[in-house]
């Protein structure tokens, strides 16, 4: 299991302070969400300030982008990394298609999967040479003139990743992806029963094992050395469970639980801006569920106990700052290298 960091900035002169500091101190990758900021232009900068990690978008939304645009920065990604970079892909939600982005919303799961194919078809033209014809429902790619066309590179094989909570997105990464981005409000009983059934059923369709595939996650924690430590830490912890779990995308994770009341008082309370009342209605329960509490360092322990066979990659939902608890984030990354050197995997 490798853990990786997410890059919190508020200014991208930031970027190559802590992705060097994000290297130095081991961690195995560096992701870049797609929040106030350009992912990509983030991933160039940690590429460029970089050498080991791998980094990649966690996610960028992909339909505000043509499929040509995701290619062309991708395949500049891959060749400026050393083939270090992950193109990571996500559809988010409708209202914020339609009125943050502009764009039109319409049938996700197929303009994904379209979107992943035209990429792939542009990109065997430019390594290849092959004459682009791609024609779909939504998109249409018939057009490559020596001009426009980047050439090979010597990293052509761009893992791409996406993310999704229903199962129609989990078929999808199983039948067409390289890994997918699980979305950090889940359980394992909802990756056990859900998740994990749906990427088979795509990988039985591409004739693939889960071997190929790699599931990566935030997990909610919980660190401290002491009791009001870890007091003082769940507070943040259940205000962002209290958040997603208002949310309609992702009410099956709080069904499947038994919690569909409680989802939907938090909805109501979201509904009028009552925000500060949300925390209370996540019991200890529903914490325990969603997050791992514990000393900072049992809790590589505990996420890797949990996640055997679920998860491939995790981060912590907490964000990496450089010079503080630096001597924490290096005993947790060790302990994660310890296990996985004497794992049998390992």
């Amino acid at each position: 299991m490798k853990i990786d960091t997410n890059i919190v900035v508020g200014d991208l002169r930031q970027v190559p302070e802590l992705a060097k500091a994000a290297e130095a101190v081991g961690f195995d990758g560096i992701w870049a969400s797609e929040t106030s900021h350009d992912p990509f232009l983030i991933s160039a900068l940690v590429a460029e300030h970089t050498q080991r990690l791998n980094l990649g978008t966690a996610i960028a939304v992909a339909f505000p982008r043509s499929p040509a645009t995701l290619a062309y920065l991708a395949w500049d990604l891959a060749a400026l990394s050393n083939g270090r970079f992950i193109l990571g892909l996500g559809t988010q939600v409708k209202a914020h298609i339609e009125r943050r982005f502009g764009v039109k919303w319409e049938a996700p799961v197929a303009k994904l999967r379209e979107v992943i194919l035209a990429m792939r078809a542009l990109w065997d033209t430019w390594q290849h040479g092959t004459q682009l014809n791609f024609r779909g429902q939504f998109f249409k790619l018939t057009l490559m003139s020596p001009f426009f066309n980047p050439g090979p590179i010597s990293h052509p094989n761009i893992p791409i990743y996406i993310a999704g909570v229903n199962r129609g997105m989990c078929r999808l990464a199983g039948e067409l992806c390289d890994g997918f981005h699980v979305h950090p409000f889940h359980s394992v009983q909802y990756l056990r029963e859900v998740t994990l059934p749906a990427i088979e059923e795509g990988l039985r369709t591409s004739g693939r094992q889960r071997n190929q595939l790699e599931l990566v996650s935030s997990v909610f924690v919980i660190p401290g050395d002491t009791e009001p430590e870890r007091i003082a830490a769940s507070h943040p912890i259940r205000q962002q469970i209290a958040f997603y779990a208002s949310t309609p995308s992702y009410a099956p994770v709080m069904e499947l639980h038994g919690w569909g009341g409680t989802r939907e008082q938090l909805s109501r309370l979201a509904a009028k801006g009552r925000w500060g009342e949300m925390p209370s209605l996540i019991s200890d329960e529903m914490l325990s569920v969603f997050a791992i509490s514990g000393r900072w360092a049992e809790l590589p322990g505990k996420i890797m106990t949990r996640y055997q066979g679920l998860l491939d990659r995790v981060m912590y939902y907490l964000p990496f700052i450089p010079g503080d608890m630096d001597d924490r984030w290096r005993g947790a990354i060790e302990s994660f290298k310890d296990a996985n050197q004497h794992s049998p995997a390992g």
